[in-house]
């Protein structure tokens, strides 16, 4: 296992963790440049977030900050109420692939869906299975796509809290099964994103990440679950502040050859997002050091 306790050079940070600045919305750019002054060489985007600024601008800044991308920040949400609905998802799928091509992504990170509605409160039916099978149909449709841009396309199986709203793929098996039926060659195009927030409560972890293998793990996405949660969406701990054994899912990770970088992802209205950005930033870096 690499030791990450001299330096912060495997330290990637997902825009999100700094998207507010003491509660203000922070402009992409300056969240990259905060990164580049510190020397952190990956960030994950978020789309909106891109397109807020600009793609053309963020590619530039990317480049001339030398930067690499560790993800980016997402496609997916396949299912849908009607055809015209699962029509719109493919295409805005392809355009994040697009995205994701000129900004030299390492991954599309997909979250693939729920109930179609329930993220905005009214699902439109209750059929669990149905949704599934979208998914199932989109990332297979998305895949010809993807693999003809040699953009991979990475998983994330989320906790099942959000099987409703976000998706309903919801453990590494799962996902991975996925990823056979439709990838039973194992090219490199389809994978997974392992985000331990999701993952580290499944008594199978280990053993899907070993079934993965180096080919399948695509990302690593860190923080931590604190106790009490006060919010299951937006209360994400720090490295360390919570109860994952975030260096052991690590060396289960880095055991099958992965030797990318370990993405910082925090959503906390309540903590982390009221903070300076550079308070923030400084405390990723000396978690890396110490709880990754």
């Amino acid at each position: 296992m690499r030791d990450f306790s001299q330096d912060h050079r495997w330290l990637s940070i997902n825009t999100a963790t700094v998207r507010k600045n003491r509660g203000v919305e922070q402009p992409l750019a300056d969240i990259l440049q905060a990164c580049a002054a510190r020397g952190i060489r990956a960030v994950s985007p978020w789309r909106d977030q891109v397109a807020a600024a600009g793609l053309p601008l963020i590619s530039k800044l990317v480049k001339t900050h030398g930067m690499q991308l560790s993800g980016y920040c997402r496609g997916g949400m396949f299912p849908a109420a009607d055809a015209a609905g699962l029509k719109a998802a493919h295409e805005d799928n392809r355009r994040a692939v697009d995205e994701a091509c000129e900004l030299n992504a390492a991954c599309l990170v997909l979250v693939v869906g729920g109930l179609p509605g329930a993220l905005a409160g009214k699902a439109a039916h209750k059929d669990i299975a149905l949704s599934r099978s979208q998914v199932h149909d989109g990332i297979a449709a998305l895949l010809d796509y993807a693999r003809a841009c040699k953009m991979p396309l990475a998983i994330e199986p989320l906790h099942p809290m959000y099987a409703a709203d976000r998706a309903c793929i919801n453990t590494m098996e799962h996902a991975l099964d996925v990823c056979d039926a439709l990838d039973p060659a194992n090219t490199g195009a389809l994978g997974v994103a392992v985000d331990v927030y999701h993952v580290w409560w499944d008594p199978k972890l280990e053993a899907q990440i070993k079934r993965a293998g180096k080919e399948r793990l695509l990302a690593f996405h860190v923080c931590d679950w604190l106790t009490p949660t006060t919010d299951l969406l937006n209360d994400r701990g720090m490295m360390g502040d919570g109860v994952i054994d975030i260096p052991k899912i690590r060396g289960w990770v880095e055991a099958q050859g992965f030797a990318g970088y370990s993405e910082v992802e925090i959503f906390s209205t309540g903590n982390w997002w009221q903070r300076g950005s550079d308070e923030v930033l400084d405390t990723c870096i000396a978690r890396h050091k110490s709880a990754v």
